[in-house]
């Protein structure tokens, strides 16, 4: 039976990592889940400690260190990992309940790799929009915040994700996989927070994005990718 390795990376989610954990345990299939793999990359507003505390009564709950770095944090909750089946949750982002098993049951029929439909926690008309076309299954309506699974041996296989990219490295893996699977968009929504749309103003992210999307299909730099989001976004 397949069995999932949960992998969150985290940097400062005192405000998430707890609801979302909790979130976990309650809304999935005990036997179906390997373990939940929190893997920090150096946060210092406490995240550690409440994952610490949880995993005092959900033993399947396991806090990891690792360098800073979204791609570096999930490589390395994947070479700790002792499920079949690694899904990779960003913190601010909640899949739907029996996740788990809409998961397994898309790999027994075959699936390699994919990701659930989005919305956002927002009402607001363009982010509703952009969240309505992630049920289609284009690899330009692809994105981390969707979260991503696939079988272990196949990441593998495919490397990882590239730790070159501090940004962009969700898409870069998902570009691959589509090229060499049939990538499966499962039909049930999970919701991912518009904190960063709210902090920024959602044009002006919106806008941020495009450009860097661009400058990726254009044959920008990991490193040249970093210092616009740098420069625009942080």
């Amino acid at each position: 039976m397949n069995k999932i390795s949960v992998i969150i990376p985290v940097l400062n989610e005192a405000k998430n990592i707890g609801g979302l954990l909790d979130y976990l345990v309650q809304n999935s299939n005990d036997p179906l889940i390997s373990e939940i793999l929190v893997v920090d990359g150096g946060s210092t507003d406490g995240s550690q400690k409440i994952v610490s505390e949880l995993s005092k009564t959900q033993p399947k709950i396991i806090g990891l260190n690792s360098p800073k770095g979204r791609a570096k944090q999930m490589n390395f909750g994947a070479s700790q990992s002792k499920g079949s089946v690694l899904y990779f949750l960003h913190a601010d982002s909640i899949p739907p309940k029996h996740f788990d098993q809409y998961i397994v049951d898309a790999m027994d029929k075959g699936s390699k790799t994919g990701c659930f439909k989005m919305k956002f926690d927002n009402s607001h008309w363009w982010l509703q929009l952009a969240g309505w076309f992630t049920q289609f299954n284009w690899k330009s309506c692809r994105g981390g915040d969707q979260s991503l699974f696939i079988e272990k041996i196949a990441f593998e296989a495919i490397g990882g994700f590239n730790e070159d990219f501090v940004i962009y490295e969700d898409n870069d893996l998902i570009y691959k996989l589509y090229k060499q699977y049939n990538f499966k968009v499962l039909p049930y929504w999970l919701t991912t927070s518009s904190r960063r749309y709210q902090s920024n103003g959602i044009w002006k992210l919106q806008f941020h994005f495009w450009m860097i999307h661009l400058k990726k299909i254009f044959g920008a730099s990991p490193k040249t990718l970093e210092a616009y989001y740098v420069k625009h976004i942080l």
